[in-house]
């Protein structure tokens, strides 16, 4: 899916630093609680690990970059309550109403239609009966592709060209899983592209691993 979730690789947004190596796990007391209540409001609603990602990824850009990593972890438990029937899509805004000395009326507890979701396995991690497809060593081609839907192929590397350095377990398939279409599951590929692939003559020289599923692969001519 593109949106605003798909940032990796794009420019302007400034450096990165990386974490203090004293920093808290939760640097203020209700980064702690949204965890606690995201991780609740995701087994309440039936929902999968790639089901909330892509709740996330269909947040408001403005509040995805607003909100900060916690608060969109709120907003997508937020979403996934009222799909599912848990909340009404009003109640958490009438119950902070109320909460701040307003008096509004709360709306019924809906009828809850959670997916009828049962994984195969503990994790995600399968075995399959066909071999892999691509082989260490080979240069493949990420596919250009614009899904509609959830996706972990990142935006900036399709279309482009890299080398599968190690070839991982089969893994379910996010992009159908997140649906509740299926786990599908699929090799998944350690592909390493140049810098200059990826961004241009004027990048800085370094090799990018991304971890890619063999659905997201075709061969070069």
């Amino acid at each position: 899916m593109e949106g605003i979730a798909d940032m990796g690789g794009t420019e302007g947004w400034g450096p990165t630093h990386p974490p203090r190596a004293d920093e808290a796990v939760f640097p203020e007391p209700w980064q702690g609680r949204a965890f606690a209540l995201t991780r609740a409001s995701i087994q309440l609603a039936g929902l999968n690990v790639d089901a909330f990602r892509h709740a996330i990824e269909r947040l408001d850009p403005t509040a995805y970059l607003a909100d900060g990593y916690f608060g969109r972890w709120l907003n997508a438990a937020e979403l996934v309550l009222a799909e599912s029937g848990i909340l009404a899509p009003t109640a958490i805004q009438a119950r902070a109403r109320n909460l701040r000395g307003e008096q509004v009326e709360e709306p019924p507890v809906p009828e809850p239609t959670k997916p009828g979701y049962a994984p195969t396995a503990k994790g995600s991690l399968r075995t399959i009966d066909a071999g892999p497809a691509f082989a260490e060593g080979e240069r493949v081609r990420a596919k250009n592709m614009s899904p509609t839907g959830h996706t972990r192929l990142p935006g900036y590397v399709r279309g482009h060209t890299g080398v599968v350095a190690l070839i991982q377990p089969a893994s379910v398939l996010p992009d159908t899983n997140a649906h509740f279409q299926g786990e599908n599951p699929e090799y998944v590929y350690s592909v390493r592209f140049d810098s200059h692939e990826l961004w241009g003559a004027d990048a800085e020289p370094f090799a990018l691993t991304i971890e890619m599923f063999e659905s997201y692969l075709e061969r070069t001519a």
